[in-house]
């Protein structure tokens, strides 16, 4: 994923305010043997790749002044209430030496489980923090419902993580997914509602 920036001379909040006003993003990136650079990014190009779950879990082409580095989004900060970027922050990474990220976990089969047909499915986690080396980050992993039934939890030791990657918490009874009997009250009222315009039809012939 190819992320283009430019660099910046002026820093400070008055300068930040000028280059959200021109349709730019302050940023910065850090890390590696080389300084700190600050920098610049199209405002808008930023705001809507920020909303793409991989630009958070993957290694990015950053293109600064027409040179590439491999980074990550390590930060970024937007406007309490405004479609607004303020700052984000890329960490420079080396091929050669592992990183620590946090990736999404994506569910499958949950509607196929036994547990979604007779009880209600809680995730107590919807992401990993996970350690390797770049080349081997996952843009996701998966958890794999299908068997999960009533009275059931898949913890961090029953995840089957890619090659070269290790969870960073040693808590492997850390609880992922778990499944419980559906609130007798809810059935009941998913009953009364279902049966509610059958009784209305009933009612009207």
């Amino acid at each position: 994923m190819k992320v283009i920036a430019y660099t910046r001379a002026e820093i400070g909040t008055g300068a930040s305010r000028r280059l959200r006003a021109a349709g730019m993003a302050p940023g910065i990136v850090y890390g590696g043997t080389s300084e700190p650079v600050n920098i610049k990014l199209d405002h808008n190009a930023l705001f809507y790749a920020l909303k793409r779950e991989a630009f958070h879990s993957s290694i990015l082409d950053l293109e600064i002044d027409g040179k590439a580095e491999k980074v990550l989004l390590r930060d970024f900060q937007v406007h309490a209430y405004k479609p607004l970027v303020l700052h984000v922050d890329f960490q420079r990474v080396d091929a050669n030496q592992k990183i620590t990220v946090k990736v999404p976990l994506h569910f499958i089969n949950e509607d196929a489980s036994p547990a979604a047909k007779s009880g209600v499915v809680h995730h107590a986690a919807t992401e990993l923090e996970i350690s390797c080396l770049p080349g081997n980050l996952p843009a996701f992993i998966e958890v794999d419902l299908a068997n999960l039934d009533v009275g059931q939890t898949i913890h961090l030791s029953d995840l089957k993580l890619p090659e070269g990657v290790s969870a960073t918490s040693h808590d492997e009874s850390q609880p992922i997914v778990s499944a419980t009997v559906a609130n007798v009250a809810e059935s009941a009222e998913e009953t009364s509602d279902d049966a509610a315009p059958a009784a209305d039809a009933e009612n009207k012939e």
